[in-house]
């Protein structure tokens, strides 16, 4: 094997800049869409890993083979990755940048062969730079493909809301937030965190890749087990209050639906979730741009097809065999320790296994909060339109704030410690902070706030062509709307620049603990907005209750 085939298996980016491009348009968007930033950076990584090797002497005579070195490097690695596994060391933090790497030597370097690794890694601290166009190319593909997702989704609640299972249980009405926003919690979190391992180089050694990827699958079915049933629980809290009423089958119908619903789902946009990191990595697009977005864009449309079906198969069997629903529960609820076990094993989940429930369970409070509007509003049959637009407002404002709290947290990982923020993000905070300036987080909060309105403007024509919904698109609608949708946006990245750095400041990583947070605002703001502008709406008579019927 040459060096040149060393370079190649040791990973870099993309084997796209070893090539010669070719001519043509199609190339030349691509090669905007791919900083040479990006392949520069995984090539000095490369390069890295394969200068670990032995130098050549006089003679040109090499001790070991390359790849002997590389297998002793990736020994290293394992043993490294054993020693944090077997020892238990809670300290593990994915705040703590090029952690892996920075334990790859051991004991089994002298101090010159450490510093001249240093020499090597200090070029990876640089953060590669991205021109606006080039962030607005990679962020629109999966910005369009996660709004159709929601769209769809969209036009399954409008028609599931007549089946029989929402109309005599309408507490689930209650779940669809919360439940969609597992995305924001769980797969959203999920998809910044391996994105900040990418770019940092924590997936560059395959055994610390896969320890992240298996570890945090792990997590991520506890965590969605244990929250689709508290779910559940909020959703029976919310809807006996108002009413008074308390049905016990209603109840375990709820608690199947939900945890089952957050089981399937969560695992299978896990895998998808795993294979765009990697295809990303492997492409030289920065995941921070693309993960989070294609988190969301099948999410809302798997998650609430699942709910719905479920639901409406267990309330068949309600007078039947009431029994069922109680047996599924349990099932997926008895699976939890066994992915408890599995998550505890690896250092990179076995710290978030403890503490990282705050915000996945504050966010399902605040989610199942929007649900309790959606419910009120959908009882409402003058304000039936909302349905078909809940899914596509929240999505949105979602998945751009998402990729704001993502840059943003990828950012400070490469660039400070944890606990110290940047010099511009000292002092109070202000509106005018978040999109004023020349760094590159003021330049994706401008992209992202840009791409609001024309990106509702096609999901708007997209459900009139489908001539889904109950409400006709006359101008003071789509004024009314757009400007909700705006003023969602707007507040959410706002609000995800103040908190992304006030959690760096007090030692949290963002990527773990931001994304959640946001997510249910923009599920609670998206739902509050969008009703009041029904609200509005048929207060001064523009109303139109038939139109997909």
């Amino acid at each position: 094997m040459n060096g040149d085939e060393t370079l190649g298996a040791a990973g870099g980016w993309s084997s796209l800049s070893l090539k010669p491009v070719p001519t043509g348009w199609i190339p030349s968007l691509f090669q905007t869409m791919v900083p040479t930033g990006y392949t520069k950076l995984q090539e000095e990584r490369g390069l890295a890993m394969a200068d670990l090797g032995p130098k050549p002497d006089g003679n040109g005579y090499r001790p070991d083979p390359p790849h002997l070195e590389v297998r002793r490097h990736s020994d290293r690695v394992a043993r490294t990755s054993v020693s944090l596994s077997d020892g238990g060391d809670v300290r593990y933090s994915e705040t703590e940048p090029m952690l892996p790497e920075g334990t790859l030597s051991g004991e089994e370097g002298d101090a010159e062969e450490k510093e001249e690794e240093e020499s090597q890694r200090t070029p990876t601290r640089n953060m590669p730079k991205e021109s606006p166009l080039a962030m607005a190319l990679q962020i629109v593909v999966p910005f369009l493909l996660a709004g159709f997702g929601t769209v769809s989704a969209g036009m399954v609640l409008d028609i599931v809301q007549h089946w029989d299972a929402f109309k005599y249980i309408t507490e689930i009405f209650i779940l669809v937030p919360a439940l969609l926003g597992l995305k924001g919690n769980l797969e959203m979190t999920l998809a910044s965190r391996l994105s900040t391992a990418v770019n940092v180089g924590k997936m560059d050694s395959p055994i610390e890749k896969w320890n992240l990827i298996i570890g945090n699958l792990a997590l991520k079915q506890v965590q969605a087990t244990v929250v689709g049933f508290l779910a559940a629980v909020a959703a029976v809290v919310l809807g006996w209050i108002p009413e008074g009423k308390f049905q016990m089958s209603h109840a375990v119908l709820l608690c199947s639906a939900s945890v089952a619903t957050a089981f399937i789902a969560s695992m299978l946009q896990g895998f998808i979730m795993v294979g765009v990191i990697v295809g990303s990595k492997k492409t030289g697009i920065n995941p921070d741009n693309v993960a989070t977005p294609i988190a969301a864009s099948f999410g809302d449309l798997i998650t609430l097809a699942i709910l719905a079906w479920i639901s409406q198969g267990l309330y068949n069997c309600l007078d039947s065999h009431p029994y069922v629903s109680s047996l599924v529960c349990a099932f997926f609820l008895s699976l939890t320790p066994v992915w408890m076990v599995i998550s505890s094993k690896h250092p990179a989940s076995r710290t978030l296994l403890y503490s990282g429930w705050e915000p996945v369970i504050t966010a399902m409070v605040i989610s199942s909060i929007g649900g309790l509007i959606l419910d009120k509003t959908v009882s409402d049959p003058n304000l039936a339109g909302i349905v078909v637009y809940t899914p596509v407002i929240n999505g949105i404002g979602g998945n751009l704030v998402a990729i704001q709290s993502s840059r943003i947290s990828t950012h400070l990982h490469f660039h400070s410690a944890p606990g110290e923020v940047p010099e511009e993000a000292k002092g109070c905070y202000y509106p005018c902070r978040t999109f004023y300036g020349t760094g590159a987080n003021h330049r994706s909060a401008q992209v992202l706030l840009l791409l609001v309105l024309p990106g509702h403007l096609i999901f708007l024509y997209t459900i009139h062509l489908m001539k889904s919904g109950h409400t006709t698109l006359t101008p003071i609608f789509m004024t009314v709307y757009l400007a909700a949708a705006l003023l969602q946006v707007f507040l959410l990245l706002c609000i995800a620049d103040w908190m992304v750095y006030s959690m760096w400041r007090s030692g949290k990583d963002p990527d773990s603990f931001s994304i959640p947070y946001l997510t249910a605002l923009g599920d609670l703001l998206g739902t509050a907005l969008l009703a009041l502008s029904f609200q509005f709406l048929w207060y001064i008579g523009d109303q139109d209750s038939d139109v997909g019927d």
